[in-house]
């Protein structure tokens, strides 16, 4: 009878913790939508009927991952951690953050939590002048690139999660390395979004991570109806002005796809492509004689790599000096705000901020005036 009632309590109270919202959390329990993105692809946060927790679900986070999803559980009131899974998970909200991209701390900064990183990859390319402050004092501390990665260092940030960006794949080295240590992390998909304001709607996913999903959702929907007021809606037979974009790269120009990021900028500002006929998913390489030509037909020339002036520009190839473009002056460069070692904010905070990236296209189409935030005119 003494062990019938051992074993009677044992089960009330296993019944009792788990109804008190302390039993392991895992993928399965998480089948209720909590945030679909609007715009963004390559994330979506779920939610679970047994408490607050909530699973980031990041699809595809590097070019030619189709079909891969990473997953990050945030754990919230009693819940815990699976076991033996190899599912990350973290207790929210995350306090120490670590961020191996400049537009992770973008992120981060567009709902005032950029004091929660504690660590990033090259703080002399990072723009954000509260992280390059709090990199003075000490409080922040470059952590390394790749697979140079200070773990002894990282290991002493303490951090409660670190943010990772994918090229190819998954980087095994480091990633083995944090599981050993016992470092959750979440590979970031930002850079891979193709819509403009996509890409801003990574702010969310920051946002949940420091349980404020709501302010994510206001600064995101703020960003976007900006946005939407300056996107130029054109009648078809009306004439667009022609955009090229880059320089050569060893030997090669590379021209992006008519879906990419830059592309969807130019139309949305009122442009043309000058390359249209790329449908693929990929930039591809152009050779040079058709580059120059397509040039020479566009009204426009900009994102021309790390030249910052017509001079180095024309270095490059004696022929650019007879573009139009750049007879005309017609040529923008987006290294405006950078860092001295060449960390560009377009990159950074123009990731978050797309309406001011088309504020900025919108007046070089329409003549440019050098009120520009991320551009500047080359001379």
């Amino acid at each position: 009878m003494k062990r019938f009632l051992t074993l009677i309590l044992a089960l009330a109270a296993a019944c009792a913790s788990s109804c008190s919202g302390s039993a392991e959390r895992h993928i399965s329990d998480f089948s209720t939508e909590v945030y679909t993105p609007i715009y963004a692809s390559r994330f979506d946060i779920r939610g679970t009927l047994k408490d607050a927790s909530t699973l980031i679900t990041v699809h595809s986070p590097w070019q030619g991952a189709a079909n891969l999803d990473q997953h990050l559980i945030l754990l919230r009131g009693k819940a815990k951690a699976p076991r033996n899974t190899d599912v990350q998970a973290v207790r929210a909200p995350v306090r120490r953050v670590v961020c191996m991209s400049s537009s992770h701390v973008a992120l981060f900064d567009a709902i005032g939590q950029a004091p929660r990183i504690v660590g990033v990859s090259g703080i002399e390319y990072i723009h954000n002048p509260i992280i390059r402050e709090r990199s003075l004092c000490g409080e922040l501390r470059d952590v390394g690139y790749d697979s140079n990665l200070d773990f002894e260092l990282l290991t002493a940030l303490n951090p409660d999660l670190i943010l990772l960006y994918g090229v190819s794949g998954e980087n095994t080295v480091v990633t083995g390395k944090l599981r050993e240590l016992g470092i959750p992390y979440l590979y970031v998909g930002d850079y891979v979004e193709e819509s403009p304001l996509g890409k801003a709607e990574w702010i969310v996913a920051a946002a949940e991570l420091c349980d404020l999903r709501g302010a994510g959702i206001d600064s995101l929907r703020k960003i976007a109806t900006r946005y939407n007021a300056q996107k130029t809606r054109l009648d078809p037979a009306d004439a667009r002005p022609k955009v090229m974009l880059n320089t050569p790269y060893r030997d090669t120009w590379f021209m992006p796809p008519v879906q990419s990021y830059m592309v969807r900028l130019i139309e949305d500002a009122g442009g043309s492509y000058v390359y249209p006929k790329n449908r693929s998913n990929a930039s591809v390489a152009v050779e040079l004689e058709e580059a120059y030509l397509l040039a020479s037909g566009a009204d426009f020339w900009i994102n021309v790599g790390a030249c910052d002036s017509l001079k180095e520009l024309t270095a490059q190839n004696p022929k650019f000096a007879e573009i139009p473009a750049v007879v005309d002056r017609c040529v923008w460069n987006n290294n405006r705000r950078q860092t001295p070692a060449g960390g560009s904010d377009f990159w950074e905070s123009g990731t978050v901020r797309p309406d001011v990236v088309l504020h900025d296209l919108r007046t070089i189409l329409c003549g440019g005036d050098d009120s520009t935030y991320y551009y500047k005119r080359l001379e």
